[in-house]
């Protein structure tokens, strides 16, 4: 089964809706994706920590079937305090006031914002697979470059990336996620069907290249404000 016993829902925030599922029973959970995932990447560890918490898995701003703000010069939109804005109305709405924190990949830098700005709010957190940006960014070398370089394209000037992808938008999803020829369909089929119908949609290929904008950007002058501010 997909999700047994999970509730699928929209939920609104301010200027769009988040869409997420949602089940269990405890201290609320929260489950943030990674790039170019949706919440469906939490499929197999949802229902099984259900048994234990009230899951909450959102499709992060830009990704899956949630809101998507156009591209702008500033990148605000994308940043990962609004994205963490949107999350924190999230668990507000459903009543969840104090929650435990798990971030992955592209989650897990908003998982980072979340925890800095809404201090009251996350019990516990733990981020999957990073380091904050601000600190990959200062320690950035030809390694990390060649290795991430997806970070450096995905951030140029709009529309040139999200033009490329958009030729051929389900062929990068499978180089980008797996780079491994079939790789990518031994993904749980209702997982894949999402990661693909979302893929298609050419606003989520701009929330993706808008968030790594911001991450060469904006977000790096919040980051540099919380660590001058000692938080």
């Amino acid at each position: 089964m997909f999700f047994e016993g999970f509730t699928l829902a929209d939920i609104p925030v301010p200027g769009g809706q988040i869409r997420l599922r949602h089940g269990g029973s405890g201290p609320p959970l929260l489950l943030l994706h990674g790039n170019p995932q949706t919440h469906a990447m939490w499929h197999l560890v949802a229902p099984t920590l259900a048994q234990r918490f009230t899951v909450v898995c959102p499709d992060l701003r830009g990704y899956g079937f949630s809101h998507k703000p156009p591209a702008t010069e500033d990148h605000l939109a994308y940043s990962k305090r609004e994205m963490a804005r949107d999350i924190a109305a999230v668990m507000a709405h459903l009543g969840h006031h104090r929650f435990l924190l798990v971030g992955h990949d592209r989650g897990a830098r908003v998982s980072h914002r979340l925890a800095l700005d809404y201090p009251d709010q996350v019990e516990k957190l733990a981020v999957l697979d990073i380091i904050p940006t601000l600190e990959h960014f200062e320690r950035a070398n030809m390694e990390f470059a060649l290795g991430y370089y997806h970070w450096f394209w995905l951030a140029q000037k709009h529309p040139w990336p999200e033009w490329l992808i958009n030729k051929a938008p389900e062929d990068w999803w499978r180089q980008h996620t797996t780079r491994n020829p079939g790789a990518a369909d031994l993904f749980h089929p209702d997982a894949l069907a999402d990661y693909l119908a979302a893929i298609r949609v050419p606003e989520t290929v701009v929330g993706i290249c808008e968030d790594y904008r911001a991450a060469a950007g904006i977000d790096l002058v919040h980051d540099r404000d919380s660590r001058a501010a000692g938080i």
